[in-house]
């Protein structure tokens, strides 16, 4: 038969774990629990300034796909040439195009090699882009981890508990090793979750995005391989 006093005990226990705060249980899991609240607002971050930054508007302004157009179909390579080359006017379609202009324009082929030319240019700029989500993805993976080491550290201060105890340990004296142990756990996985969902997310954004503005760089290359066909005849 349960005792009164047990009762209370058992009363007094919900009622506390019922007062507790998110504050609280992220306080529970110590050092590591903190380095993984740390890593989730990194997080945060990296994904807001992903959102902001891998935009169309951003990769291929509309006002830098108009000044290209008009000057490559006029044949004015060396105007946008210029026109890349100004910071003011940096974004992916401006680096893909410019270095591929300058690397025509120096090399004895001309415009033969446009098309590599775009192609290595965009690749690289493409890896750029990818390399930005990076962060999200390594934090993605470390958080799990790190929950894993706040389980075993949590584990091995339970055991040290029983060793050094003088008799019986009470649950009272393993309660926070263990507290630490499951707290981190549940963090880690809390930032490793979403963190991978959105690493996926934007890799798959930079992906879309990149093809679409390679079909505006194909746009603005045509008047180039015209102009060059047309002089060969």
């Amino acid at each position: 038969m349960t005792t009164a006093p047990a009762l209370a005990s058992l009363t007094l226990g919900q009622a506390e774990a019922q007062s507790k705060s998110l504050l609280d249980y992220i306080a529970e899991g110590g050092q590591i629990g903190i380095i993984i609240i740390l890593l989730s607002l990194v997080a945060i971050a990296l994904i807001v300034a992903q959102l902001i930054q891998v935009r169309s508007a951003r990769l291929a302004p509309p006002g830098a796909v108009e000044h290209l157009d008009q000057m490559l179909s006029a044949g004015q390579t060396d105007q946008a040439i210029a026109f890349t080359e100004n910071p003011d006017n940096a974004s992916f379609l401006t680096r893909v195009m410019g270095s591929a202009l300058v690397r025509c324009s120096r090399s004895p082929f001309g415009f033969l090699e446009l098309r590599s030319a775009l192609e290595e240019a965009g690749q690289r700029e493409t890896a750029r882009l990818f390399r930005l989500t990076d962060g999200v993805g390594l934090i993605a993976a470390i958080a799990p981890m790190l929950g894993l080491l706040g389980t075993v550290v949590g584990m091995v201060g339970a055991f040290d508990t029983l060793t050094l105890a003088d008799g019986p340990a009470r649950p009272d004296q393993l309660a926070g090793n263990i507290s630490q142990a499951l707290v981190t756990t549940v963090l880690g996985l809390i930032v490793a979750i979403p963190a991978t969902a959105a690493h996926t997310f934007l890799r798959n954004r930079v992906d879309a995005l990149t093809t679409d503005v390679g079909e505006i760089v194909e746009d603005l290359a045509a008047h180039l391989e015209g102009a060059s066909g047309a002089q060969r005849s």
